[in-house]
This record gives C-alpha cells, sequence and structure tokens, in this order.
C-alpha cells in the first residue's frame, strides 16, 4: 500500500486539507482495479537494492550517488530496465544511466530560468515518470504533487522516491478529471505535453485555473504552429503517428485563449523545434520516435506532411 499521511499533514492548515482528508481511499481504490501489468513492475520494484544516497543533485539533473559494488549497481540497472520503457528523463542512479527517449534535462533548461518556485506548493499535470517533479524540488518548490494515470509512469516515480522518501513530492495516478472543482491551492500549476491531447482545450485552461490559488501561475507547454492569432492547426487524423492531437495553435492563438479563459500577465517564454537529438529511441526506450515520425527527406514536416513538432512554453497568471 501507498501510504499518503505525509501527504495529508503536509497539507493540513492550507486551501487543500478538504481534499487531503479522501486521498488515501481514492488512491486505494485506484490500486484495486489496478492493472495487467502492475504485478510485473512491483516485482521489478522488489528488485531494486537497498540503499541511502550519500549524494543527490536535483540541481544539475537527477543524480543520485551512492559507492556501491558492480554487482549492486548491475542489481539496480536490471529492476530499472524492468520498468522499461522510460521516456522522460535522464536518471543517474548509483552510477546507472537511465538515458529516456527525453532530453528532459533540456526542456527544463529552458523553462526554469523563467520561474521562481521558491516556497511554493506545485501542481505538475500529467507529470509522467515524476523527472519534472523532482527538478522542481530542486528549483526550492515546497512540495508538488503530480498526477497521471500511466501505471508505468506511477511505478517509475516509486522507483525514485524510495530512495528520497523524505522529499514532499507525491504522484497520483489521477487524471486532472479526478480532481475537485474549484480546488483553489496551489501556487503553480504545470500542463506539459497534455494540452494537445485534450479534445476541448479551452475547458482544460479553465479547469487548470480552477486548481490555482488567486494570483498563482500557469506554466504550459504545448505543441504549435508557425502564424497568426487566427492560426490553428488540427489533423485530420494522425500528428506525427498520433492519433489523440487535436489542436495546434500559433502562439498568439494560444495567448488569446488564455485571455479568454481568464488569465492575465500571458508571455511566452520559450519557442524550440524538437530535435532528433531531444527525442530519440534508445536503450531504455527501443520503440520508434522522433526520427520515424518525420519525413525522411524532410525533416521540416511530418510523416503526414504536417509542420514537424514546434513547442511553445507560456507561462500567465490567475
Amino acid at each position: 500500500m501507498i501510504d499518503l499521511s505525509s501527504l495529508v499533514r503536509r497539507l493540513a492548515g492550507t486551501p487543500l486539507a478538504p481534499w487531503s482528508q479522501g486521498l488515501q481511499a481514492q488512491l486505494d481504490t485506484k490500486l484495486e482495479k489496478g492493472h495487467g501489468d502492475l504485478e510485473r513492475w512491483q516485482s521489478a520494484l522488489d528488485g531494486l537494492p537497498d540503499l541511502a544516497p550519500s549524494d543527490v543533485d536535483l540541481v544539475n539533473g537527477l543524480r543520485l550517488d551512492f559507492a556501491c559494488d558492480d554487482a549492486t549497481r548491475e542489481q539496480a540497472r536490471a529492476a530499472l530496465m524492468g520498468l522499461s520503457p522510460w521516456r522522460k528523463g535522464p536518471f543517474d542512479l548509483f552510477g546507472v544511466h537511465v538515458d529516456t527517449e527525453w532530453r528532459s534535462d533540456w526542456k527544463w533548461s529552458r523553462v526554469s530560468p523563467h520561474l521562481d518556485l521558491r516556497g511554493k506548493r506545485v501542481l505538475d499535470v500529467g507529470c509522467g515518470n515524476g523527472y519534472y517533479q523532482w527538478r522542481m524540488l530542486g528549483a526550492g518548490a515546497d512540495s508538488v504533487i503530480g498526477i497521471d494515470p500511466n501505471w508505468l509512469f506511477f511505478c517509475q516515480f516509486q522507483a525514485v522516491q524510495r530512495y528520497l522518501p523524505d522529499l514532499p513530492a507525491w504522484h497520483l495516478p489521477f487524471a486532472l478529471e479526478d480532481l475537485p472543482p474549484a480546488l483553489e491551492g496551489f501556487d503553480t500549476v504545470f500542463s506539459m505535453g497534455v494540452f494537445y491531447h485534450r479534445r476541448s482545450p479551452i475547458e482544460h485552461l479553465l479547469a487548470l485555473k480552477d486548481c490555482l490559488l488567486k494570483g498563482g501561475e500557469l506554466v504550459l507547454e504545448t505543441l504549435v504552429i508557425e502564424g497568426d492569432e487566427n492560426q490553428v492547426l488540427v489533423p485530420e487524423d494522425r500528428y506525427a503517428q498520433m492519433r489523440n492531437v487535436w489542436f495546434l495553435p500559433s502562439v498568439p492563438a494560444l495567448e488569446r485563449w488564455l485571455r479568454r479563459a481568464g488569465f492575465r500577465e500571458v508571455r511566452c517564454v520559450d519557442v524550440s523545434l524538437t530535435s532528433v537529438e531531444e527525442q530519440r529511441s534508445t536503450e531504455w526506450m527501443k520503440y520508434q520516435s522522433l526520427s520515424d515520425f518525420l519525413d525522411p527527406q524532410d525533416h521540416s514536416r511530418t510523416v503526414e506532411g504536417l509542420p514537424a513538432p514546434r513547442r511553445a512554453v507560456l507561462v500567465a497568471r490567475k
């Protein structure tokens, strides 16, 4: 059982306290339904060696060090490999380099200079395996709650958390829809890599705003296209082989959507083309990746002939 009592204690006396009281039961119900591969992933978690890191670096990356022998290091590697595929990272755990599909550290280096997370209570929507949660703590966040319904990501987070049990980071296998309305309890809310999967983008923005305290900050990262405030791409079918991509607005259009949803001080802090060096297949994620989804003759287009992935980060205040 995952014990959430430390989270309940952390949220006592905050606007999130009433919500926290029902979290354990909500999580237990989810775990009872489970997933067909949970037993296998739990076995991988059980295979991790018992170590206490002598050095922790969440500022320059995600690195845990301990002077362990080769056999222990190989035990850690085998257990972590049992939780593949690893998509967000990388992680350096006791000499094992988990070379994830995404160089998420590159994105963090582009985003973090524009944020001040010191002392903030943070919600990370669609948090994946929690890589950014740890980096947020490294940037000074008071506490970070991540939500993502993917069970493998949940288990990958547990693998790291077992070595950092006292840090105020929690991963809940919930969707945004599982949160109560008008939560209004977070200083900062992140939504990275989620927006373009939503069929109703304005509803997503309103739901994110609902989670924020008045004056709180939204960090929104999503796929965009070039163009003016009236330009929006709606793929006919797939986009870069993904079926669940609905709306790719231009940055000016997205800024307008944020203002219409009631946000202010809207600003774009980064726009970058995703390269095949930033997203690629590795030993830890052996399936197809970005290079397979781009036109082999023209990397400025996807295999469907649409503009190649371009991502923007916008920051706005409630």
